[in-house]
Order: structure tokens, then sequence, then C-alpha cells
């Protein structure tokens, strides 16, 4: 089976695509040799982050129809929320991108957190891969707004688009040390509100300490995403952005994560967590007995 998926992915059938996701988030046997047999295209990755109610998914919207007058491809995965009682994704974000479900040039998908706890699916990285070697130009992935965990998007994404609203002043403050490592573009959303101005002046007094440290200043955009407005400056920094002389020691960075993720997760499958936790009943009673002790011990 996944020989036939491979050969149909790399002709770019969006079917064939849309049946391996869910062929990998299940982990149906084959579905490692499904991956070894792919060869990822130079597929731009675009990471939308920020704090809820920011507009992320009606931005990604705006981007697609940007993108799709430069005649680009264009794949969009949403990571939803999960279901608490099946962990499925409750497919907010797809609603709100309805209008290019028809068009042959996007694909969109959501995907459950399934309980993962950095804002992203716990087969994203693998998703990804299969995404950039059906033959799109651009690969958007939207966050769940989830607060600082949200970093996890950087060890994913070419390029990470942090996203606030003017009057979210706090969540700059909160999420003020995470941001600062992951931002690449900043975006000021919906910024037709009272503050845009003062917001945009305190956010660029925050990162000034940040400046001397880039090879560049991290720009910062204001969209109006629900009238199309800035999206043009911000596809145009995304561009940018890609062809900067850092990009290939952060290219170098990612796939190192990557790895690392990759090899942590699969050496992670031979923990049995009802395995675990019998052995732990069995020794807890033990005055003696040391948490790190034991871990270091577990095998």
């Amino acid at each position: 089976m996944w020989q036939e998926l491979s050969g149909q992915i790399q002709q770019g059938n969006i079917k064939a695509l849309a049946r391996s996701i869910s062929f990998i988030e299940n982990e149906q046997t084959g579905y490692e040799e499904l991956l070894k047999s792919l060869a990822a295209g130079p597929v731009n990755i675009i990471g939308i982050t920020g704090p809820p109610g920011a507009g992320k998914s009606t931005l990604v919207d705006a981007m697609i129809g940007e993108l799709l007058k430069q005649d680009k491809r264009i794949a969009v995965l949403c990571v939803d929320p999960s279901s608490p009682f099946n962990l499925g994704a409750v497919l907010g974000d797809r609603i709100r991108m309805s209008e290019w479900y028809t068009n042959q040039n996007v694909f969109i998908r959501s995907l459950a957190t399934r309980g993962s706890m950095g804002g992203l699916s716990p087969k994203i990285i693998e998703i990804s891969d299969l995404v950039k070697a059906a033959g799109f130009d651009h690969l958007i992935i939207e966050t769940v707004g989830v607060g600082q965990s949200e970093i996890e998007i950087a060890g994913l994404a070419d390029t990470t688009v942090v996203v606030f609203v003017p009057e979210g002043g706090d969540e700059v403050q909160t999420m003020k040390a995470g941001l600062m490592e992951i931002a690449d573009i900043f975006v000021i959303n919906k910024s037709d509100r009272p503050g845009a101005d003062l917001f945009e002046k305190n956010l660029g007094l925050m990162l000034a300490p940040a400046f001397h440290r880039q090879q560049s200043p991290i720009p910062i955009i204001k969209t109006i995403a629900s009238e199309k407005k800035g999206i043009v400056e911000l596809i145009a920094a995304v561009n940018l952005h890609e062809k900067q002389a850092h990009a290939k020691e952060k290219n170098l960075s990612l796939l190192t994560e990557k790895a690392w993720q990759l090899i942590s997760n699969k050496r992670m499958k031979t923990v049995d967590k009802k395995q675990l936790k019998q052995r732990i009943g069995e020794e807890m009673n033990d005055r003696k007995f040391n948490l790190y002790s034991f871990v270091e011990s577990y095998k």
C-alpha cells in the first residue's frame, strides 16, 4: 500500500496525500517505509502562532489568497485543540478557510494536538515532510494558541510569524521571553483598532535589545486580515527572510531539532506506561525508593 501512496504523492495527488496523513497519524503498517521513500521538495514552512483571538486563521486565509495570485501551490496544516473525549480535532479553523476547498492549488488539513502540550500535533514533523514531497510551494502551519509553549513551532518552521492584536499588551509581557527567541516576523493584526500605533512602538522598544544581536531588525507588520490589508507586505517579509544569509544555519538547526524529536519519540515507544505503573507500584512501598534512581535504572 505504501508504495502506491508514495508514487501518487510525488505526482501531487491530493487524495493520496490526505489518505497518507491518516496512514501516518494512525501508525499503520508500512508508514515508516512510506516516509523513507519520500524526497522532500524545497518547500518553505511558515509557522503562524500567537494568542487565541489574534485572528491567525483569518490571516492565513488572506495569505492563501495572495499566494494564489502569485501562482503558488499552498498547503495548510491547522493544528486544532483536541476534543477531550476522543482526541479528535475541533475543526474550527477549517470553517474560516472554506472558500479554498475546491481550489486544486490549495490543500487544507486539520490536525488534533491529541494531548500534545506544545501546541502542535505529535506527528507534525512526519506530516510536514509528507506535504513537502507533494510539490507545494509553501506549507503554512497554524498552531493552537496556548501561550509560551508555542515555542515548539520554532523547531519546525523556516519562518515563524507571531501574531498579536493592539490590545494584547498583557500577552506580550507574559510571552516576552519565548517570543524574543522564536519570532522572525511580528504581525499586529486588526490594526484598525485603537492603540495599534502605540502597541507597535512599545513592541519595537521591547525588541530593541534583541536588534543588536540580530543581523537585521525583526520586521513588525501591521495588518487588517479581514480586509486583506498588509498581506502583500507580510508575504514580502516572509520571502525576504527565506533568502537571508542565516537561512542555511537555521536549516541545520531545524534538521537537528527534528532528528532529536524523532529519535526521542522512537525510543519512548519501548516504554509501556501500564508496565511502568505496575513496576512503580511494586517498588514504591520500599522506604528507600527514589524516583530518580528508579528512572536511571529503568529498562
